[in-house]
């Protein structure tokens, strides 16, 4: 089976690469390196030509809110225009746990934003929305910084490894369209300033993280569950401790 990935060489996509290959598909990983340009539409008709499934990963380079929110209807119309016309048979399209949830965080808009593109595509679908990657920690942990401490909100957390992510969107990849929405998280879940306090000192970061209720997210206010599965979630099989110990030896 032919198998387009956006954003193939990206952290995700090119894990999900690596193993629908070892599945023996024909697998493209496209990006603007290769010729693919989801913004201007380069080169989308030829990646499509004799593709099934379509998995888009692709990532704005921007996070400001304007730019992001046009990264994903720009990138999400032509690239659901291109399946159309190609006659893909479902499309895969990676969002986050609580995206709907959290109206002030300018980036949750605009995956709202792509996720309504695609349910109003004629293209099958399937949305998986995860929750945060573990590897991203360090970089919420530096997003909240205040001289030597770091101010998170108490609000639950369940993050997942990339690993984990990508083997489930490439699971979800072969299976039959859903029309709907999956979501993924990892196998624990602790208030957000918990797990960050725990990363901080698995990495021999000495600053302390402070428990802060107004805390923000990247512009976003978190209530306790605004960031976590509601109801029933696939659980990745790496834990914290776990990627915590990878994180320490790699450190």
């Amino acid at each position: 089976m032919k198998i387009v990935v956006i954003g193939g060489t990206g952290l995700i996509g090119s894990k999900v690469v690596a193993i629908l290959r070892q599945g023996g598909h024909e697998v493209v990983a496209a990006s603007q390196k290769s010729g693919v340009n989801v913004i201007t539409g380069e080169g989308l008709k030829e990646a499509m030509a004799g593709t099934q499934v379509v998995i888009d990963l692709a990532n704005s380079p921007s996070f400001e809110d304007k730019a992001v929110l046009e990264f994903f209807q720009t990138a999400g119309r032509n690239v659901l225009a291109a399946e159309a016309t190609a006659g893909v048979r479902h499309h895969v399209a990676l969002s986050i746990v609580g995206t709907d949830r959290t109206p002030d965080n300018g980036y949750f808009r605009a995956k709202v934003a792509q996720e309504k593109l695609i349910e109003a595509s004629r293209v099958p679908y399937t949305i998986v929305r995860a929750t945060q990657f573990m590897e991203f920690l360090g970089a919420i942990a530096a997003s909240s910084v205040q001289a030597n401490t770091v101010r998170m909100s108490p609000g639950l957390f369940q993050p997942i490894a990339a690993e984990d992510v990508a083997a489930m969107v490439a699971d979800v990849a072969l299976a039959a369209p859903r029309n709907g929405i999956i979501e993924i998280a990892g196998p624990d879940r602790a208030p957000f300033n918990d797990i960050v306090a725990r990363y901080l000192k698995a990495i021999g970061d000495p600053r302390t993280v402070v428990r802060d209720p107004e805390a923000r997210y990247f512009g976003g206010r978190v209530e306790e569950h605004s960031l976590v599965p509601l109801g029933e979630a696939r659980l990745g099989r790496i834990g914290l401790d776990e990627w915590l110990r990878g994180a320490r030896a790699a450190g």
